[in-house]
């Protein structure tokens, strides 16, 4: 037996085993120990970790507020993003989204990653978790009596090096008599204080799943996990030094930037972090990433100043030629930017899902089963939100307020729900960037569809019965009215609208229900001058020419404006963690108050 202390190593048993400490994971247990349910965590690196997606979205707030972390988000110093800034066409202003506008508390966050997940992993631990770091989970075991339920799971530990806190004695010293001696080779490994891997196995009632892309149950063991075609990208990013920022001295300063490349084939980001760093990348088609692999690459943008040694790495050198395509980045990162050397890294960034995310005594949260696109930025939200899903539901199994099966069932709806809301809008992005229509039926699941949008189906569909299936000609309705949530208005635009008095205030609210764009035309019926013949129009001062001009632009931007807001009620829902108490989903919703967590029956009492 190790002569390491028995609260070294993770217990044989625990309530709920978590395994991997993201944000994903390190929510749900800590959802769950705040309930009073003894939880186990269970991660492989050792924290701080490195990690991409440093831009949140406002829904952060309402996620961290239920589980007593928001003040400590807020303290911690990240950079605050007040909106979103988005330019889709080189010849036209970029769009912005702008958070504050609902109120000055719903602004976002850019984050360094291994910051903030360390941030969640410690706030975890606060609040009860017991969390092994180093610790890998090498297999699943499943019940002799019933081969689908998961009940133990064996692992390797790395504990740290004994002791724990001295610091190491010093080999040489002035003084002969005083001189420490280098251990022979005949001395034991417990003599020099070094530990070696342990292995041990650890039962549990519930786990959860939070392994990141890695996915252990999804890809060992359900194999169920589905790519999708039309989302099959690959990403290049680095991190720059001195670089500019966009909306300085304006209310949108600290938002980051993203932006169409020029040649179609995908799009980049621009993000300002609190250390000083700006991270600034490409997502690119794959199948177009590897055409201009093949091909000479295009010089750089940049003055050789700016990217030392960037010749001696080809993933430097195709990075730093497809920043080009990105002019409004180019212009961000400026002649003094300075790219940090050795922060350049890639990966494929393939869309996948699953058809399951849950079963008898397990749950599969993040990454672990679903992930749709860095753009958006929704991956810590849907984290965060089947973090929740889970800690609810396996909550509801353990009090009764439904059998497991159908807590199991509420939590893949809740999962599929929320990721397809997301991937259609993000889809939307890339037809507009791509300035095309993909087939991307075979990409969402129907079943998922209709539950994500019942209040735009019939939006969509006008007066006509809904189909009895989900049409191709459907979806890419849905995505052309998606698409105008990234419509290039300022918060200036939306002010001016509702300075007019011109339009009903309930339009112009985010919270409210989807309406027909159909609507829209009908209230915007300006009383215009008759457009003159040729001889009349050269009789026309300038002053009447600008001001009938003035008119029409105002009449189409008050038009973009209002399917804008139109289009962000989509996915509004999502952005308030109450969504999740209202929206019934196989007839319950979910009990959002600290112990009394779980499900409640549609029309039951709480």
């Amino acid at each position: 037996m190790s002569p390491l202390r028995v609260s070294t190593l993770p217990p044989d048993y625990t309530q709920v085993l978590v395994v991997g400490g993201g944000p994903a994971g390190a929510y749900a247990a800590t959802a769950l120990a705040r309930e009073g349910i003894n939880v186990t965590l269970l991660e492989a690196s050792k924290f701080p970790r490195y990690h991409v997606g440093e831009s949140l979205i406002p829904s952060i707030r309402r996620y961290l507020g239920f589980i007593g972390a928001e003040e400590k988000m807020v303290n911690h110093g990240f950079v605050s993003k007040p909106g979103s800034s988005i330019k889709f066409n080189q010849y036209k202003r970029e769009g912005y989204t702008d958070f504050v506008a609902l109120g000055h508390r719903n602004n976002a966050w850019n984050v360094v990653r291994s910051e903030f997940d360390q941030m969640l992993l410690n706030h975890a631990r606060s609040c009860g978790v017991s969390v092994y770091e180093k610790t890998r989970v090498e297999s699943v075991e499943f019940s002799t009596s019933d081969p689908n339920r998961p009940v133990s799971v064996s692992w390797t530990h790395i504990p740290p090096p004994r002791p724990l806190s001295p610091p190491a004695s010093p080999i040489r010293s002035k003084f002969s008599n005083f001189l420490r001696r280098s251990p022979s080779p005949t001395s034991s490994s417990a003599d020099l204080g070094t530990v070696e891997q342990v292995r041990g196995t650890t039962a549990f009632t519930n786990i959860i799943d939070a392994t990141g892309r890695a996915g252990i149950l999804s890809t060992r063991y359900l194999k169920n996990r589905h790519y999708n075609a039309s989302l099959k990208n690959v990403a290049m990013w680095g991190y720059w030094k001195n670089v500019g920022k966009y909306g300085v001295g304006t209310n949108r300063e600290g938002a980051p930037w993203f932006e169409a490349l020029t040649d179609e084939s995908g799009w980049a980001w621009f993000i300002p972090l609190h250390n000083g760093t700006t991270s600034v990348g490409i997502v690119m088609n794959e199948k177009m990433y590897h055409l201009r692999s093949n091909s000479p690459l295009p010089p750089s943008p940049f003055a050789e100043s700016a990217t030392p040694n960037s010749g001696n790495s080809a993933l430097v050198t195709k990075y730093i030629s497809s920043i080009g395509l990105a002019p409004g980045v180019v212009n961000l990162i400026t002649q003094s930017g300075l790219m940090d050397e050795g922060s350049v890294k890639s990966a494929n960034d393939f869309s996948y899902s699953s058809d399951s995310y849950a079963g008898e005594g397990y749950r599969i949260i993040g990454d672990a089963g679903a992930f749709i696109d860095p753009f958006f930025s929704s991956g810590v939200h849907l984290a965060m939100t089947s973090a929740l899903s889970a800690a609810a539901t396996i909550c509801a199994s353990l009090r009764n307020h439904c059998t497991e099966s159908e807590a199991a069932l509420w939590h893949t709806r809740r999962v599929s729900t929320s990721y397809t809301r997301f991937q259609v809008v993000v889809l939307s992005a890339y037809k507009q960037i791509r300035s095309q229509s993909e087939d991307v039926l075979a990409d969402i699941d129907e079943d998922n569809y209709d539950r994500a949008f019942t209040l735009l189906r019939p939006v969509i569909q006008g007066a006509s019965d809904m189909g009895a299936r989900l049409s191709e000609n459907e979806l890419q309705k849905s995505l052309d009215f998606c698409v105008n949530l990234f419509s290039p208005t300022f918060p200036d635009d939306h002010e001016r609208v509702i300075r007019s008095g011109k339009v009903n205030k309930e339009l112009m609210d985010v919270a409210a229900p989807i309406v027909n764009p159909s609507t829209f035309e009908s209230a915007l019926k300006p009383e215009l001058n008759p457009c003159p013949g040729p001889l009349n129009r050269k009789k026309r001062d300038s002053a009447e020419e600008s001001d009938g001009d003035s008119d029409v632009e105002r009449v189409v931007e008050t038009k973009m404006v209002l399917d804008k807001i139109n289009a962000r009620r989509v996915v509004h829902s999502e952005y308030s963690i109450n969504n999740l108490e209202v929206e019934y989903l196989e007839g319950f919703a979910v009990v959002l108050e600290r112990g009394k967590l779980g499900l409640r029956k549609r029309d039951s009492s709480c």
